[in-house]
């Protein structure tokens, strides 16, 4: 028996998980099942922002990301100034020790390159870097998994980004856009792939089957967002908010007027807020809120509707994974690039300019071609489990090369 056979790999996962994001914990979610299944001897913890809700629900033991606990709540007394900025220099040796424990840290997708919301440097692109320089100081392999990246304006966020990226010892990409974006800011994508969001990897519910002959029209699930624009629109973000939200309760009050139901979602749990709007702007028992924890409670609800609208990534990935036709509030290009990659390149709106009569046409449009939309996520979701298979392959031959080569020796004997 060798050593690799007797010692562990000691397998680290990080990011904002575990905070309210269903998107995020449902990327760690997918790489925990690739880490069952492939290296089930793997010994997983998390440095995360959620420690004990990652420890409760996936039963790994977790470590905060940041020593201090304030970190995301806006620093006004000089006493939250001085604990922000020792935090910055705590976690360099906490980050780095952690690291240290670890053969292998990976990234599980998320868009961690990218700031289509509102980002400060000194946040997680901070952390990001904390992470990577580490790992390459250390000898530690950091993997980038699956991740989005968006050509980023600010110039210490970008600066940041970018060299976390070249600093990680294995990079791939949601979507092809996401490379382009990180050659633009100069790091070199020759070796890098494009793999599908992790999330299309989970467990799919099975979908409702349409009644023949076609009944009364089903459900409409709407996915919400506490939208305010990103990083460049902070000077109107209240503008854009407001024109989101308006469009919106219009459009379910229309479709209200028509006696469909609707069903609204989130994807975080600062949506709550626009639920809330919602229901006291459109009162009608047609309308309801559900209280989804996973991505699995999301999929379940989208598998019962005949049509979804929303602008979360994730809600997007959701509905389109269970094959029920979507429209897009696109809020950034990674959506507009999801829904040409799963064929529903036409049914995209814009989130920061939302008008009701236009979404009401393109909601009609897509209910029409239902049958045949269905037909073609039927075959786009085929092909990015294939590709994803794909990934976790490569992945192994990257981060476990003693289980890949085990592996590869139990195929050919």
């Amino acid at each position: 028996m060798t050593a690799a056979d007797e010692t562990p790999v000691r397998v680290g996962v990080f990011g904002l998980l575990g905070s309210g994001n269903l998107g995020n914990d449902g990327s760690l979610e997918a790489v925990l099942g690739y880490l069952r299944r492939r290296h089930p001897e793997a010994a997983v913890d998390a440095l995360c922002g959620g420690p004990e809700a990652v420890t409760a629900r996936f039963g790994i033991p977790a470590t905060r990301l940041h020593w201090y606990r304030g970190e995301y709540r806006t620093a006004s007394r000089a006493s939250a100034i001085v604990g922000k900025g020792l935090g910055k220099l705590v976690d360099v040796f906490r980050t780095a020790a952690w690291v240290r424990r670890h053969d292998v840290v990976i990234v599980p997708g998320m868009g961690v390159l990218e700031a289509t919301l509102p980002l400060r440097p000194w946040g997680f692109p901070y952390s990001l870097f904390l992470l990577c320089a580490s790992g390459r100081l250390l000898r530690t392999r950091v993997a980038l998994v699956s991740v989005g990246a968006a050509t980023i304006g600010n110039r210490p966020t970008r600066a940041l980004v970018r060299w976390s990226a070249r600093l990680a010892a294995y990079r791939s990409y949601r979507d092809a856009q996401s490379r382009d974006a990180m050659r633009a800011m100069g790091v070199d994508t020759t070796r890098d792939e494009v793999y599908p969001d992790l999330a299309f990897a989970l467990p799919t519910p099975r979908a409702s089957a349409p009644s023949d002959p076609p009944g009364p029209p089903g459900p409409v699930c709407v996915g919400v967002m506490d939208f305010h624009g990103g990083n460049d629109d902070r000077a109107r973000a209240y503008e854009i908010y407001r024109r989101y939200l308006d469009g919106t309760i219009r459009f379910v009050r229309a479709l209200v007027e028509e006696g469909r139901a609707v069903r609204l979602l989130t994807g975080d749990e600062c949506d709550a807020s626009v639920v809330t709007a919602i229901l006291d702007a459109v009162d009608s028992p047609l309308v309801t809120a559900a209280e989804p924890s996973s991505l699995a409670d999301l999929m379940k609800e989208m598998a019962a509707a005949d049509t979804v609208v929303a602008i979360r990534y994730h809600n997007l990935i959701c509905a389109l994974k269970v094959g029920t036709p979507t429209l897009a509030l696109s809020y950034a290009a990674k959506s507009d690039a999801l829904m040409a990659q799963m064929g529903l390149e036409t049914y995209c709106h814009p989130a920061r300019e939302v008008d009701a009569d236009r979404l009401l046409e393109q909601f009609r449009e897509l209910e029409k071609r239902s049958a045949e939309l269905r037909q073609t996520l039927t075959e786009r979701n085929l092909a990015a489990v294939q590709r994803l298979e794909h990934q976790f392959n490569s992945l192994t031959a990257a981060l476990f090369p003693a289980a890949d080569h085990a592996h590869a020796q139990r195929e050919t004997s």
